[in-house]
């Protein structure tokens, strides 16, 4: 029975999708609206997919009880739109170092489960997951996504009971490791009560990340044995 519980972010932390989901938000967002956003300026990383598209309806001079009806059109446009960009997720952006190697390492280990913590919805994780073909060693059933709830520190009692329900976990959140990449994740991890690592493979500079004061900090995951030391002692 596996005891340790590792929940992963995806953009920043396992893989760079380059400007796709910017491009696509925007596409989504004048789909609903008839007005592309331009420039819309909103700060991406950390956040889940409905709170990144109220922010680019509010930034467009929409009120908040508007852009709350056109939010589920704009999510459900959202993740047509990036389904059907795989090509470009590949082309422009890549898996980042020793993410592959880390994931198959923990997969490998009976002792350990790991899945996904992560502001995109289900269905937009899924999409880039399998564009890497990153899926194959993470149990995404038992994930946590922003299509869940917007407000990502509500997220890691989610992945918990889904890891108790459907796979019999019956470990403490001390058995468990958010990993990822902005002070978003470290704010879920705390909220939520377990442990957290930080990347510095996002947008925030390590030192900053390592003044927020995580369990640890790491440039990346391309020191594969020290990264499953980590994650499983």
């Amino acid at each position: 029975m596996p005891e340790r519980l590792v929940l992963w972010d995806i953009d920043g932390t396992l893989v760079r999708a380059g400007n796709v989901a910017k491009n696509v938000f925007a596409v989504a967002v004048e789909h609903v609206v008839g007005t592309h956003p331009g420039e819309h300026g909103v700060v991406m990383g950390g956040k889940t997919d409905p709170q990144i598209a109220l922010e680019i309806l509010a930034g467009m001079g929409i009120d908040a009880r508007t852009g709350e009806g056109h939010l589920p059109v704009v999510v459900e446009r959202l993740e047509a739109e990036l389904a059907c960009a795989v090509e470009l997720i590949l082309e422009r952006g890549r898996v980042l170092p020793g993410a592959a190697e880390v994931l198959a390492a923990l997969h490998s280990d009976p002792s350990v489960l790991q899945s996904v913590l992560t502001g995109n919805t289900a269905a937009n994780a899924a999409t880039k997951l399998a564009a890497f073909g990153l899926e194959r060693w993470l149990d995404v059933e038992i994930g946590a996504f922003g299509s869940d709830d917007r407000e990502r520190r509500a997220l890691v009692p989610v992945a918990l009971r889904r890891a108790s329900e459907q796979r019999g976990w019956e470990g403490t959140t001390d058995d468990v490791w958010v990993v990822g990449d902005t002070p978003n994740d470290l704010a879920c991890a705390r909220a939520g009560g377990v442990r957290c690592a930080l990347v510095g493979t996002g947008h925030t500079p390590v030192d900053e990340l390592a003044r927020l004061g995580p369990d640890a900090v790491l440039d990346d995951l391309s020191d594969v044995e020290t990264v499953v030391k980590l994650l499983t002692a």
